[in-house]
């Protein structure tokens, strides 16, 4: 039984965690991850893992993040756009409400620190899944 496209969308902490629960072992390249300053909006893509399905399967997916004000980078090479990170969590630090920092852990000690007006975020399945024989163990 086919499970239909991942569809998440976050306006608080709480859906936040959910959706970085999905995203957990995601993979991308440095190349995928944008930042438009004038529309205010980073945009990932990655190879996430499916959890919710009972085999072994990735499919490439989207995260936009909008009400975005700045994006820090934290032992990430922007310039080297074909190095692979993958994502461990997402998190929210409440500054003045709605304000404060998301930010994006990655295995071996990077992260994106974003600063955002509010918490605006949707996670979206763009395509098939795949079969894959590495499942992420921790």
């Amino acid at each position: 039984m086919a499970i239909a496209p991942l569809k998440l969308m976050a306006e608080d902490a709480e859906d936040l965690a959910v959706i970085s629960a999905a995203l957990q072992d995601a993979v991308a390249k440095i190349g995928d991850i944008q930042f438009d300053a004038r529309a205010r909006a980073l945009t990932i893509s990655f190879n996430r893992y499916r959890w919710e399905h009972k085999g072994s399967e990735r499919v490439r997916s989207g995260l936009q993040i909008d009400s975005v004000l700045s994006v820090q980078a934290r032992k990430l090479r922007p310039g080297a756009k074909d190095a692979v990170v993958e994502l461990l969590t997402i998190t929210f630090e409440a500054g003045e409400a709605p304000a404060g920092a998301l930010t994006l852990t990655f295995a071996g000690g990077g992260d994106l620190r974003c600063q955002v007006e509010c918490i605006d975020a949707v996670l979206a399945d763009v395509s098939a899944p795949w079969p894959t024989r590495k499942k992420p163990a921790h």
